[in-house]
């Protein structure tokens, strides 16, 4: 029965051990680090000017909408490494399921492109 708990006593262990580093590094950052704050470093930042404007006026989405269309397509070309990589030890189910991978991707990419999604007006 004990051998069966020695396991988790060395993972408990491990974790009291990360968990003072941690606290400990966190410490002496604190200590150790000098603060003199003052009007230029609580100000606001904005590309080198004072800021301008209410931070609640309305804002255009459309760069929002257009950087997250290219994410998803961007991160769907990251799928075709796994396969170009290991392309000799596939079957041919495995090309079939490539090639409708990328009709998917062609489709969606001509869909978003016909409704307008690119569109920057």
């Amino acid at each position: 029965m004990f051998l069966f708990y020695s396991k988790f006593l060395l993972i408990g262990f491990y974790f009291i051990i990360v968990i003072l580093i941690g606290l400990i590094i966190l410490t002496l950052a604190y200590v150790t680090s000098v603060s003199s704050p003052d009007i230029e470093k609580l100000s606001t930042y904005e590309c080198g000017f004072d800021p301008y404007e209410d931070t609640r006026n309305n804002f255009d989405v459309k760069f929002y909408l257009v950087a997250i269309i290219f994410l998803i397509f961007d991160l769907e070309t990251v799928f075709f490494l796994p396969f170009s990589i290991s392309l000799s030890f596939l079957n041919s189910d495995c090309l079939v399921a490539v090639i409708d991978f990328i009709f998917e991707l062609v489709v969606g990419f001509i869909y978003a492109w016909k409704i307008g999604a690119f569109d920057w007006e």
